[in-house]
C-alpha cells in the first residue's frame, strides 16, 4: 500500500520549485543569431529570439545581443531592456506587429539600438505600445509598416520617449491614439520621412524637438484632438507641414518650413506661433479655418 505524501513534504517541494523558477530568470540574458531558445540565455549559451529570452529574464532585467541576427517579434509584459548595442539587432516581421509592449502601469521598458523591419509595408506597427508606465525608444531604426512605425494605444497614463531614432515609409510615423488624455509623448532628434503622416496626435500632450519631418505624403504633424508643442524642427518636402484639427492645439517656435505643399493646413483647431519661425517656397498658403493666433514671421 502506498503511503500518502505528507503535507510538510508537499510544502517543501513547492518552495523548492518556486526557488528554481526564480533562479531560472536572470537579470541579464543574451541572444545570438546562432543561439537556441532551449538554452538558458546566458552569454555562453544564448537564446535565438527575443521571445525565447524574455521568459528567462527577470523583471527589470536586460536582454543583450551578442552578434548580428534577426531575433523575431516579441510581446513585452514586464519592465525590461532590449539592447542591440554594437551589432545588428534585427526584428523582421510580416503581417503582424514587431514589438508589442503591454506591461504593468509602473513598468519601464527600454528598446535600444534595434532595427525593426516591416518588409515593405506588410508589417502592421513596428512598436505597438498598449500598456506600461514608460516606454523609452533610443537609437532605433523603424521602416516599412502599414499602420505606424510607433503606435501608442494606451488606456492609462503612459509616457512615450523617443530619441535619436528614424522612422521611414510607414502609414504614420508616430500614431498617438490612446484612450486617455493624459498620455505624454516626447520626441527628440527623431527623423520621420516617406510616410503618410509623420506624427498624428489624437490625444494627450506631445513635445517634438530638434527633429526632421520630410517627404511625408499627408501631413508632417497633425493635431487631431491633442496638444502638440514643436520647437527647433525642420519641415521640408511634405505635402502639408502642419494641421491643427478640431479640439487640437499646436504651438510652434524656432522651426523651419521649406518646400512643402502647404505650410499650415486648415482644419478647425488652433495654431499658436511665437513669431520666430522661418518659412519659404511653400506652394500653398495658411488655409482659412486655422488662422494662426499670433504671428508667423516669414524670413
Amino acid at each position: 500500500m502506498k503511503r500518502p505524501i505528507s503535507r510538510p513534504l508537499i510544502i517543501a517541494f513547492a518552495a523548492l520549485t518556486a526557488c528554481a523558477m526564480a533562479q531560472a530568470q536572470a537579470t541579464r540574458t543574451w541572444v545570438s543569431g546562432v543561439g537556441d531558445d532551449a538554452n538558458p540565455c546566458s552569454r555562453t549559451a544564448p537564446c535565438k529570439t527575443f521571445a525565447g529570452a524574455i521568459s528567462k529574464t527577470a523583471a527589470g532585467g536586460e536582454i543583450s545581443v551578442l552578434d548580428p541576427g534577426g531575433f523575431g517579434a516579441v510581446t513585452i509584459t514586464k519592465g525590461v531592456t532590449l539592447d542591440g548595442d554594437g551589432t545588428l539587432a534585427g526584428v523582421l516581421v510580416s503581417g503582424t506587429n514587431g514589438i508589442v509592449v503591454s506591461a504593468g502601469p509602473s513598468d519601464v521598458v527600454i528598446l535600444r539600438n534595434l532595427s525593426i523591419n516591416g518588409v515593405t509595408g506588410s508589417g502592421l506597427s513596428g512598436i505597438y505600445f498598449t500598456g506600461g508606465g514608460t516606454l523609452i525608444v533610443e537609437n532605433c531604426t523603424i521602416y516599412g509598416f502599414s499602420v505606424a512605425g510607433i503606435r501608442m494605444a494606451h488606456n492609462g497614463t503612459g509616457k512615450l520617449v523617443v530619441s535619436n531614432s528614424s522612422i521611414t515609409s510607414s502609414g504614420t510615423g508616430v500614431l498617438i491614439e490612446s484612450a486617455t488624455t493624459k498620455a505624454n509623448i516626447q520626441l527628440d532628434h527623431v527623423s520621420i520621412q516617406g510616410s503618410v503622416n509623420g506624427v498624428q496626435a489624437n490625444v494627450g500632450f506631445t513635445e517634438i524637438r530638434n527633429s526632421i519631418l520630410t517627404m511625408n505624403t499627408g501631413v508632417g504633424v497633425q493635431g487631431n484632438g491633442g496638444t502638440v508643442n514643436i520647437e527647433g524642427c525642420m519641415f521640408t518636402g511634405n505635402a502639408n507641414a502642419l494641421q491643427s484639427k478640431t479640439k487640437s492645439t499646436i504651438r510652434i517656435a524656432n522651426n523651419a518650413f521649406y518646400d512643402n505643399g502647404v505650410a499650415f493646413l486648415s482644419g478647425g483647431g488652433t495654431l499658436l506661433s511665437q513669431g520666430n519661425n522661418r518659412k519659404g517656397n511653400n506652394v500653398g498658403g495658411t488655409g482659412t479655418s486655422v488662422a494662426p493666433t499670433g504671428t508667423i514671421t516669414l524670413q
